[in-house]
């Protein structure tokens, strides 16, 4: 997933009908039933529009019966607003405080990274608290190569090469937005799309 996966979720927000439904969303779960008739629109609509939402991640659906329900991808419609502001703007030159903070993170990094792995590169435990973990799992997927697409057992044997909890990590990869999924076939994120530990305070 690259520049191209920020340019369809774009184009997923480019259609009218679409921003409306997710306007709806944004109040709570929804039927696509209950979409049309608050829209004006016909069910087959609904699906047409709903399955570019889904395709682009900005919604999740589940079906109950006969009917299909549907309700936003919060963490993936922020991070991907917040990851277009800063590929636009990441050449953008900081003033001298900025430099100082980048300093600051540079060094809790290192220190995170010292506390965390052995000198052998493994993975003693994975942090509790937020900041420290993300600073691990940012420093276990720069270990990954760019542009290359994992199977998921190949995923799960790479991370057990750290630890040996693969099954937690790799959900904690999709999670904070370091990789995407799609039919058990695992890819990197573009950094501006990870979930950023130095915005935390």
């Amino acid at each position: 997933m690259q520049l191209d996966k920020i340019i369809a979720y774009h184009k997923a927000l480019s259609d009218a009908t679409r921003v409306r439904m997710l306007i709806l969303l944004g109040e709570g779960e929804l039927s696509g039933g209950v979409l049309a008739e608050k829209l004006g629109l016909t069910p087959a609509t609904i699906t047409h529009h709903a399955a570019k939402l889904r395709e682009a991640s900005l919604i999740h659906e589940r079906r109950d019966k006969n009917t299909i329900y549907f309700t936003l991808n919060e963490y993936f419609i922020r991070s991907n607003a917040t990851a277009t502001a800063e590929l636009i703007f990441r050449n953008r030159k900081g003033d001298t405080t900025a430099m100082q903070d980048a300093d600051m993170n540079l060094l809790l990094a290192k220190s995170v990274i010292r506390n965390f792995f052995t000198p052998d590169g493994k993975l003693k435990s994975m942090p509790a608290q937020l900041k420290k973990k993300l600073i691990v799992l940012t420093h276990l997927v720069g270990q990954l190569d760019k542009g290359r697409t994992y199977t998921e057992k190949e995923l799960n044997e790479w991370i057990k090469s750290y630890h040996p909890d693969f099954a937690t990590i790799r959900r904690e990869f999709i999670m904070h937005q370091f990789m995407f999924r799609e039919n058990e076939i695992y890819e990197l994120n573009p950094p501006e799309m990870w979930a950023k530990w130095e915005a935390l305070s």
